[in-house]
């Protein structure tokens, strides 16, 4: 008797931890149930992916999506929206909205506002704060938590822990991976007069490769001290790459797509306050560091860190300009771009994307595309050339620093836990985004 699915993905590539293959994916109740021939099965739906590649769902997880109180750049339905168009089927939100993400409650809040509500899937930093250290350790492992962020440098909104026992008394507390914004505030307050009003190519040179560089040392000599894992976010420098070579045992990288792509002084030149960043691009030999960390595996994960911020304040004059641009619908493409011209491989592509997030944060069910997972996949077609335009960007905001950049490598279609959400650039279904489930916290949900 013919198999039956709810969904099936037919006539694609695979692209898995077993390499890429002709396959095709039967889906029933969410999850992938098949994979193989199913050319002989039927299903109340059929994806023709012939000539396109299928991954694991592509999770990003550094966004921020502004809400609450802050939902005239962004909210967490439209940040989706860009998702899931860029073919992104997980998020990670951050914690610096207003009200901050510090409580048992703000988290709460959160999750009410997210479900069935988001297009994709998600989940929330909580931030750590002096306040809160104590309570670290439940507030890691309550629902939809994805674990605790600190800023160790001050960025947008007002959290901040820069001192080394705060951050102490934070880690000692933790059993997941903690992850950090790594500027030494210290430094940033003794170089503000390095700022050039009205030229943010004076943006890199207060926040300068030494001011991430002092901090994410002694962050990694607190990790050590107390026996924690840290994941530094949006590495950007050549010294810290070459240091963390050393320390990866305890500490994973992060490394986004603007930092790979774009390149000081050009992208001031070209851009002003949209390329504005923190940590800042930086220069060519930057750039190339984290390439190199890239191919050697020393860099583990890509994130967007999409941080939107309305045209009216980036046109403001630096420095009283807001750091942070638009990532989460342009990863895919600008990446898959870089593939295109040889600077990765798809598999490792994947790596950083799927696999690498499951790895590093354990999340449950989620990463590769094996039978019992969730069925989430990024349809991409490696052969398509488009050009990236604001009146595409689904982002409040509505601009990206790619306007007008052609890349070869797009996003066809996203497809989370069986819903086919986007195809074809089209949203397709309804919102039904739920929570991410962490391998470290099942039982906690369970009871």
């Amino acid at each position: 008797m013919p198999q039956t699915f709810d969904l099936i993905l037919r006539g694609g590539t695979v692209v898995n931890q077993d390499g890429r293959g002709l396959r095709d994916i039967g889906v029933n109740a969410g999850r992938i149930a098949a994979i193989g021939d199913l050319g002989q099965a039927s299903a109340g739906r059929v994806l023709d992916c012939t000539g396109l590649h299928i991954l694991p769902g592509v999770i990003d997880t550094q966004v921020h999506f502004r809400e609450p109180g802050l939902e005239h750049k962004e909210d967490l339905e439209s940040g989706s929206r860009a998702a899931v168009l860029g073919g992104v089927t997980a998020v990670f939100e951050m914690p610096n909205t207003n009200p901050q993400t510090t409580t048992p409650e703000a988290l709460a809040d959160k999750v009410r506002r997210a479900h069935h509500r988001m297009h994709c899937d998600f989940a929330f930093w909580v931030g750590g704060t002096h306040e809160n250290a104590r309570e670290a350790a439940e507030l890691e492992r309550l629902p939809a938590a994805a674990g605790i962020k600190v800023f160790m440098g001050s960025s947008t909104g007002t959290l901040l822990v820069e001192d080394d026992p705060g951050v102490t008394e934070i880690l000692r507390r933790l059993r997941r991976r903690a992850a950090f914004h790594s500027e030494d505030e210290a430094l940033l307050r003794e170089r503000r007069s390095l700022r050039v009003e009205g030229d943010p190519r004076s943006h890199p040179v207060w926040r300068s490769p030494d001011v991430a560089l002092r901090c994410t040392q002694r962050l990694v000599r607190i990790a050590r001290q107390v026996g924690a894992r840290i994941h530094i976010l949006h590495v950007t420098t050549a010294e810290e790459m070459a240091f963390l070579k050393d320390h990866k045992d305890l500490a994973s990288i992060e490394v986004t797509p603007h930092h790979l792509t774009l390149v000081a002084p050009d992208c001031y030149e070209r851009l002003g306050p949209y390329a504005q960043m923190n940590p800042p691009v930086r220069e060519a030999h930057h750039r190339d560091a984290l390439w190199a960390g890239v191919s050697e595996g020393v860099a583990d994960i890509l994130g967007s860190d999409h941080a939107p911020h309305t045209r009216e304040e980036k046109d403001k004059t630096y420095p009283d300009t807001p750091s942070g641009m638009t990532g989460v619908q342009t990863l895919i493409p600008v990446m898959l771009d870089h593939v295109s011209a040889g600077r990765m491989s798809l598999e490792r592509f994947v790596d950083m994307t799927s696999a690498g997030p499951q790895r590093l944060f354990g999340i449950a069910r989620k990463g590769r595309i094996a039978v019992g997972y969730d069925a989430d996949f990024t349809v991409v077609d490696l052969k398509r050339r488009e050009t990236i335009t604001s009146g595409w960007i689904a982002s409040k905001c509505g601009w990206t620093p790619y306007e007008g950049v052609t890349v070869t490598g797009w996003p066809l279609g996203t497809v989370v836990r069986g819903h086919v959400v986007m195809w074809e650039g089209e949203l397709t279904e309804p919102s039904r985004g739920e929570a991410v489930r962490f391998e470290e916290t099942l039982a906690i949900k369970a009871a």
